[in-house]
């Protein structure tokens, strides 16, 4: 085997053996974390973060990074919640399901606007992301008044809360978008553009790959992955909160890069990123368990994307 096929599986088995090793860590620290009670938490408390990751997979592989996505579902559970709302306390009386898809079509419009201004006005997006994110945020306070709106609609906590064939219903989310976004990215024309944008913009372009559709495409896709995200967080906590989602940034990036994908762009994986998001979830929910400062768990979350990167730029020279 080559260095650089070494140095390539060595990426792919690390985020597993990490995941591996802080369950067993954690199983025998805390009895509670191996009860099927707990798994199915986790399960509902990060489908939250793992879908996220999902479009954030996508936008990172196509070159991009979106520091949006937490003010985006906070904008996106407040603009939602508010049309729930019955028409005597100042809302639209929104069914449940057409709620929903309100917060969807919410977190959608954000992604299409961010893909507006990278794809067409060209901004770093970096730069264009973290403007929308203030932008997002703010909105959410106004639409709030800087408040929690109480969702009261029957079934709201379905979605976030429920079961289906024995299992939570998030759980069933996170198997089915994963489906689809490893559809995406393995069989269609879409997904081999999307890596070709991020590995070599120029080739691309001489190939006929229209770099703007496909930034349209993973921007905005990401962009409803969050608002179902949102809305997930809705059925929840039955409110909405204007300032929720500040660490979803830091936790869906993390998910990313830690399960092999690049900031660089051209690599990533829908199965690596979920890799990713479960180590960060089993980090954080152990971590919970253990009563571990929550801030000090943002500096572990924080020291394994500097590990994670450190590793790719040793394995990106490994290769080249």
């Amino acid at each position: 085997m080559s260095s650089s096929s070494a140095a390539t599986l060595l990426r792919r088995l690390l985020p597993l053996a990490g995941l591996l090793v802080l369950a067993i860590y954690f199983s025998i620290r805390s009895p509670q974390f191996r009860t099927l009670d707990n798994l199915f938490n986790i399960a509902r408390q990060y489908s939250v973060i793992i879908l996220i990751a999902f479009g954030a997979t996508l936008v990172i592989i196509s070159g991009g990074v979106d520091l949006s996505v937490g003010s985006v579902a906070a904008f996106s559970a407040v603009g939602a919640a508010w049309l729930m709302l019955p028409a005597d306390q100042g809302g639209h009386g929104f069914s449940l399901l057409a709620g929903i898809l309100s917060g969807i079509a919410l977190g959608a419009a954000w992604g299409a606007f961010n893909a507006l201004l990278v794809g067409i006005f060209k901004l770093p997006p970096f730069i264009a992301t973290l403007g929308t994110m203030g932008m997002a945020r703010g909105l959410a306070y106004i639409r709030g008044s800087g408040r929690s709106i109480d969702v009261v609609t029957a079934g709201i906590q379905t979605l976030g809360n429920g079961n289906l064939l024995g299992l939570p219903v998030p759980l069933w989310l996170i198997l089915v978008c994963a489906f689809v976004c490893y559809l995406i990215l393995r069989h269609t024309v879409v997904g081999r553009s999307i890596y070709a944008v991020g590995g070599n913009p120029q080739a691309a372009r001489f190939a006929g790959v229209d770099a703007r559709k496909v930034i349209f495409f993973v921007y905005t896709l990401a962009g409803a992955l969050t608002g179902l995200a949102a809305m997930i967080e809705v059925s929840r906590a039955t409110s909405a909160q204007p300032n929720a989602g500040t660490d979803y940034p830091l936790d869906a990036i993390a998910a990313v890069v830690i399960g092999g994908g690049s900031l660089l762009g051209g690599e990533g994986t829908i199965a690596g990123t979920l890799i990713g998001a479960l180590l960060v979830a089993v980090l954080r929910n152990g971590s919970n368990l253990l009563d571990v400062d929550p801030f000090l768990q943002m500096v572990y979350i924080g020291a394994l994307v500097i590990a994670s990167v450190a590793i790719d730029q040793w394995r990106q020279r490994r290769v080249h």
